[in-house]
């Protein structure tokens, strides 16, 4: 092979594998989007699931109310605390008690009066209504939002820690139980630092109280 053939034959070579790598390059962005925006509509759509299925709605929650197509309703506003919420056309609507799923529901069933297909979607932005109390011989005892797998000793944290005088071995949870009774459970700070008492660091319950004698 000549030399002028060989020198033609590495430019087309070479040429062809610039093309290559930019086309790839290029298409690496749009594919990276691609997967992110998979990730995103697989994720999304099983919490809004859980939420509209199991989650009882609260005094204090904050609700975004999604009407296809409808801005004028589209809205996003608190439970009030009477348990309702307003909206145009069709006014207060009971929210508290009910799941996002039996409040879109209700919603759709009322703005058929109005709209011909009402497309209703009911999601909770904020969950302010699950709270927790914390009593006694803390440095900031009163009422707070309960936070995903908050246990004992986050809430004693939360209330500012224990004061001089606290008894620390006979602070207890009162548990709210569905018949209306409490449940007392046993806690004793000084076994669960130590590692000792670990199953007394129970995960909170909405509408437990913990109290520091």
């Amino acid at each position: 092979m000549s030399m002028k053939k060989q020198f033609s034959r590495i430019c087309l070579i070479s040429t062809l594998w610039s093309c290559a790598w930019a086309q790839k390059a290029s298409e690496a962005p749009r594919q990276m989007a691609s997967a992110a925006i998979a990730a995103a509509d697989t994720s999304a759509p099983a919490m809004a699931d859980k939420n509209r299925d199991q989650y009882v709605i609260g005094n204090d929650d904050v609700l975004a109310i999604n009407v296809w197509k409808e801005p004028d309703i589209t809205r996003s506003l608190p439970v009030r605390s009477d348990g309702k919420i307003s909206l145009p056309l069709i006014g207060e609507v009971q929210a508290a008690g009910n799941t996002p799923t039996k409040l879109e529901q209700e919603i759709t069933s009322r703005l058929k009066n109005y709209l011909a297909e009402p497309d209703v979607t009911v999601i909770v932005q904020q969950v302010n209504s699950q709270k927790f109390s914390v009593l006694g011989q803390v440095n900031k005892p009163g009422s707070y939002i309960l936070g995903n797998s908050a246990t004992v000793l986050d809430a004693i944290a939360i209330a500012g820690g224990f004061r001089d005088f606290a008894k620390k071995k006979s602070v207890y949870v009162l548990r709210e139980n569905s018949d209306g009774t409490r449940t007392r459970i046993a806690f004793n700070y000084n076994e669960v630092v130590k590692g000792d008492g670990k199953t007394q660091n129970v995960r909170l319950a909405a509408h437990d109280t913990i109290v520091v004698p």
